[in-house]
């Protein structure tokens, strides 16, 4: 009975072990970050050109996700060529830096099946697909207020989302991610129990563009 179990964990632990097959995957989690959020909690410290003031940047695109039904893949093998330089470059408008949209392809990107150029193509139309509400890009003030108020903003802004499409997550305190499920023809879906666990916070700091 002990070794069944254990054989089990170490199946279910493979299921989600880095490396799996390009291409391999159910559907996409986009992940979009509140600059402020992440600025305070680590890209302060970093001197990131992200949070310099007057960068004016509110939810930029952390990352188009591969996503299995239960788990997800990462760092998959893939014959596709590393993007260039200027490829991930042309990324930080929505990315707030280049080096993120390679560290994106690098971990994520690469178990899309596509190349560099199509899988930021397809992160630039995913972010495209979803209005930002610009209500919260107004705030002159930090708040606290219940992290659902940002996911009631989404919804408000986006009629063709549902509240199980999309979760948002907070981090020391803050609200930190808007995330937003999609199909991998980018419409979107119900996201997975494992995604679907959004911050019960009711005092969720949340603080104003710089």
């Amino acid at each position: 009975m002990i070794r069944a179990f254990l054989a089990f964990l170490m199946l279910a632990g493979m299921a989600r072990a880095d490396g799996e097959p390009a291409g391999d995957f159910d559907y996409y989690v986009m992940a979009l970050s509140w600059t402020p959020s992440w600025c305070a909690i680590e890209g302060d410290d970093r001197d990131s050109p992200q949070c310099d003031p007057g960068q004016g940047f509110g939810f930029t695109l952390h990352g188009l996700w591969p996503q299995y039904e239960d788990g997800w893949p990462a760092f998959c093998p893939t014959v596709e060529r590393n993007p260039s330089r200027g490829m991930t470059n042309a990324m930080a408008d929505i990315m707030g830096t280049s080096g993120l949209a390679w560290y994106q392809w690098n971990k994520h990107g690469v178990c899309s099946g596509l190349s560099a150029s199509d899988y930021y193509a397809l992160s630039r139309l995913a972010y495209e697909s979803v209005e930002r509400p610009n209500v919260l890009r107004q705030l002159d003030r930090d708040v606290r207020l219940p992290a659902e108020v940002i996911e009631e903003a989404f919804l408000e802004a986006n009629p063709q989302l549902t509240d199980d499409m999309l979760t948002v997550t907070c981090r020391a305190g803050r609200v930190q991610e808007v995330r937003i499920c999609l199909t991998r023809e980018l419409e979107p879906r119900a996201c997975a129990p494992d995604v679907a666990r959004d911050c019960t916070l009711t005092d969720a700091l949340f603080s104003p563009m710089r």
